[in-house]
């Protein structure tokens, strides 16, 4: 009997352990040691990053990250090395689902930067569970920016519904969108009158 795949938990294990490292991130005071070749694997804009051509002809060994949270870059390499989508990391228990719905937008946008598709899709699905009247305009901003078209038809849908419309414009949420993507103003009033 041929026994089951154990490669996920291998490589999984391999980060973990950090053995045989040999690239350290540096993400807002902590560190981050991983694999180039497994980070180079899996993703095209890493692999540019890692193994592209220098100014100095050597390859870094500590890279600086300086605009994303170290939580949300620490389950990049957790993706990357497991391929499931990583749960957010809470400090206390009163972060809840809205603080999740942030921290997916923040790792919808890193795996954009990333180039990581299976992640931004695994985002842009649990992002749809958190579409409410406080969160679709920002998410619809992001899905327009991103180019997240099933996220954006869901955010749309939502806004089709007279109450939640009628709460939103009652907020004046839609005044980000007015300022912020303009297009999609006119969007949304063809989908509302279609």
């Amino acid at each position: 009997m041929v026994p089951p795949s154990g490669i996920h938990e291998h490589i999984s294990d391999l980060l973990l352990s950090k053995e045989g490292t040999d690239v350290t991130f540096k993400v807002g005071g902590e560190e981050f040691a991983a694999h180039r070749c497994v980070l180079a694997a899996r993703s095209a804009v890493f692999k540019a990053e890692l193994f592209g051509p220098t100014k100095d002809g050597k390859m870094e060994s500590v890279i600086q990250i300086k605009d994303m949270e170290s939580k949300v870059f620490r389950a990049l390499p957790s993706f990357i090395y497991t391929d499931l989508l990583p749960e957010m990391e809470m400090n206390t228990m009163q972060e809840g689902k809205a603080q999740e719905t942030l921290w997916l937008q923040h790792l919808l946008a890193a795996a954009d930067r990333y180039d990581l598709q299976r992640l931004k899709a695994l985002c842009e699905e649990r992002l749809c569970e958190h579409i409410n009247v406080s969160s679709v305009t920002t998410i619809l901003i992001q899905a327009e920016q991103l180019n997240c078209c099933g996220l954006k038809g869901v955010c749309f849908e939502f806004l089709k519904t007279t109450t939640n419309l009628k709460e939103i414009t009652a907020a004046d949420g839609l005044d980000d969108i007015t300022i912020t993507c303009p297009s999609l103003l006119k969007e949304l009033i063809a989908k509302l009158v279609s």
